[in-house]
Formats: C-alpha cells, sequence, structure tokens
C-alpha cells in the first residue's frame, strides 16, 4: 500500500468517525427516535391493527407488534427479496444455536444476507430520491416569485411541501392589460402524483383564464377538463383570485378549497365556501364572489396544511387560533402578515414533521399616498 492509499484510507477512516461521534452527540437524537418509531408504526399497521393493540395489555401488546410489524414489513418486499431474507434468518437463527447448534460461519452468512437485502432497500429509497430531487427542482423553477409587483397591490405568496415535493398550487399572472391573478390550490393526496396533478391545474388555468369572460365560466371549463382527463380519486380544490390594477374590488373563485378571509378596519370577513372541488363531477356551475376593498384591506387565502399542523402530541394547530393571529393584522404589510402566520405555525409544531403541505397567499390594497398639505407638510394616509 503506497503511502498516500494509507492517507486516504487513515481520512475515510477518521471522516467516519467523526460523523458517528458527531450523531451521537445530536441533542435532538431521543426526539428523532421517538418521532421515527411513531412513524414506523403508523406506516407499517393500518388504522384497525392499531386499534387492536391499544386494547391489549402492555407486554400482549409488545409481543403481537413486533410480530405484525416484522410481518408487514416481510410482505412489502418483491418476492425475490423476501426469499432471500427468509434464508438469511434461518442461517441466523442457526448460527445462534436457536435452531440445531451454534455455527458461527452460518451466523456471519446469516448478517451478510441481512446486510444485503438493507442494502438493496436502500439503494432503491436512494434512487427514488433522486428522482424526487430532479422533480422538486422543476417544481421549483414553476414556482412564482414570492413578491410579484402589481400596481395598487401588494402580494405575498408561500409555500412549503409536507415532502420533498408537494401538491398545493401557489400561483399568479397578468390576466391582460388591466387585470392580474392570485391562484391557490390544493391537490388531494401528497408526493409524486399530487405534484404532476398540481402541475397540471397551473398550466389550466393559466391557459384557460385570459379566455373566460367571467370567473363561473372559469370554473365550469377547468372542472369540465379535470372531469375529462383527471384520475378516479383525483380533484384539487382552488381559490382564483383576480383584481383589477390600481381598483378597489377583488372577484374570487373557490371550488371547494378553504374560505380565504377579508381583513378589514371593522374586523374580520369569511368569503363563501363556494363550489365543489374540481373533478369531483361534471357539469358543476360555479358563483363569482365580488368583494369591494378599502386602502389598507387585505386578503388571505389558505392551504388546510396552516389550520391542521400538528405539533409533536398531535395537537392541531386550528381555526380559532388562525383567526386570533389574523385579529389586528389591518395596518400590517401583505408580507408582514404572511411571514406572521409562518412564524406561528413553525412555532406551534417545534420538532414535529409537517403532515401536509403548507401554503399562504396575501393580498393588499396599498394605502393611498399621504397628502401634501399647503404648507409642505403631509397629511396622514388612509389605511
Amino acid at each position: 500500500m503506497t503511502r498516500n492509499t494509507a492517507g486516504e484510507v487513515y481520512e475515510k477512516s477518521a471522516r467516519f468517525a467523526r460523523t458517528v461521534f458527531s450523531d451521537l452527540q445530536d441533542g435532538e437524537l431521543p426526539q428523532v427516535l421517538r418521532r421515527d418509531l411513531r412513524e414506523t408504526y403508523e406506516f407499517f399497521l393500518d388504522q384497525n391493527e392499531r386499534e387492536k393493540l391499544a386494547a391489549m395489555r402492555p407486554v400482549q401488546r409488545w409481543f403481537v407488534s413486533t410480530w405484525w410489524l416484522v410481518k408487514s414489513l416481510f410482505l412489502k418486499l418483491t418476492p425475490t427479496r423476501r426469499l432471500i431474507l427468509l434464508v438469511g434468518m434461518v442461517l441466523a437463527a442457526h448460527g445462534a444455536g436457536l435452531v440445531g447448534g451454534a455455527n458461527t460461519g452460518n451466523l456471519l452468512l446469516g448478517f451478510l444476507v441481512l446486510l444485503f437485502i438493507l442494502g438493496l432497500e436502500l439503494k432503491d429509497k436512494l434512487l427514488a430520491r433522486d428522482e424526487l430531487e430532479a422533480g422538486r427542482a422543476v417544481q421549483i423553477a414553476l414556482m412564482p416569485e414570492e413578491r410579484p409587483a402589481f400596481e395598487g397591490w401588494e402580494v405575498w405568496l408561500h409555500t412549503e411541501p409536507a415532502n420533498d415535493v408537494g401538491g398545493d398550487l401557489v400561483d399568479f399572472q397578468a390576466v391582460d392589460d388591466t387585470r392580474f391573478s392570485v391562484s391557490l390550490g390544493d391537490v388531494a393526496g401528497k408526493g409524486l402524483p399530487a405534484a404532476l396533478f398540481m402541475a397540471k391545474l397551473q398550466a389550466t388555468v393559466r391557459a384557460v383564464a385570459p379566455a373566460c369572460q367571467s370567473l363561473a365560466e372559469l370554473g365550469a371549463r377547468v372542472n369540465a377538463i379535470f372531469c375529462r382527463d383527471g384520475l378516479p380519486g383525483r380533484f384539487a380544490s382552488l381559490v382564483y383570485v383576480e383584481a383589477t390594477l390600481g381598483g378597489g374590488e377583488l372577484r374570487i373563485l373557490n371550488a371547494g378549497h378553504l374560505p380565504p378571509v377579508l381583513i378589514s378596519r371593522s374586523g374580520l370577513r369569511e368569503t363563501e365556501h363556494g363550489g365543489p372541488a374540481l373533478g369531483l363531477a361534471g357539469g358543476t356551475r360555479y358563483a363569482e364572489q365580488e368583494f369591494p376593498v378599502e386602502p389598507g384591506d387585505l386578503l388571505v387565502a389558505y392551504s388546510d396544511g396552516v389550520t391542521e399542523a400538528r405539533d409533536e402530541t398531535g395537537d392541531f394547530f386550528g381555526d380559532e387560533r388562525f383567526r386570533r393571529l389574523l385579529e389586528g393584522s389591518h395596518g400590517r404589510t401583505a408580507e408582514e402578515v404572511g411571514s406572521r402566520i409562518v412564524r406561528a405555525v413553525a412555532d406551534f409544531c417545534g420538532p414535529a414533521r409537517s403532515s401536509d403541505d403548507l401554503s399562504i397567499a396575501v393580498l393588499r390594497r396599498k394605502p393611498r399616498p399621504p397628502a401634501l398639505a399647503q404648507d409642505g407638510s403631509r397629511q396622514g394616509s388612509e389605511g
């Protein structure tokens, strides 16, 4: 072995040791272990099995849950890998003396077989993650800028996927020379299938909106396309908000989404629920909502990833906490209101893993600039 090769081996070994030592010093290790155990329990055991286990005594529950977990893991492997794993388990049991006499060679061989299966599963996971990262890069490229500029309005947009890719739509577009729109949608499901469905929703809305005479027509046309081209069980909710450049009126289409909240001097006002989600039933009719807004008024549209965010104990952020957060927001900028919501949800959830995509769109009609008095001083602005 050459000196350079020996040095490389030493450096790799030292790096490995530093990584392991750093992992052991991680202060969040107990929390991560509890979370991983809980997620493993929920992934491999269905609701019916979890309810049966909850009714058992602790010792019985431990043995039964262990057996069910091993059985579920075994059945999720491919047939070839199940057979290889079975051979490895037999060899390990024989080597440990559980079946026949102890045999160190069989124990080592069984361990290597189990390690081989682990390596195959890890390889599949890493390949899938590479594909998801590539998909996330494409999705990020499709996402709009966070603070688009439109005359007379402040717009702030934000989205955080629960997984590598998300199923929430957050978008804006200049409909024509006098109008712009903001879209916020939520596709049923999570992960890559929802992300692909979201991309289709974004492209459809962008293509159809400029040609529609009303938002009711927009909803009907987008719904017809999704009923024609969609998949069973796949649907999407949508809030489409249209505003006039420099104007003071908002037009809203709500297709099965959480009602946006209007914030004015007089307080909070929840808009109407609207029609059903897109892709559920053909021939659905939608209604257009119109709301006058004064300078300084805001509209907050959000996904259920806000109100249904959960902390480590499983408690929800909730509608009441969200409404209390919005109270007193009049007078704040769109970015201040949106950032405040994101921080509040993050503080509430703590180290808990996100259970759903979180998306927010905030529109604020800009206050009128302060008037210039005859003596040259500035008068107070409205809003």
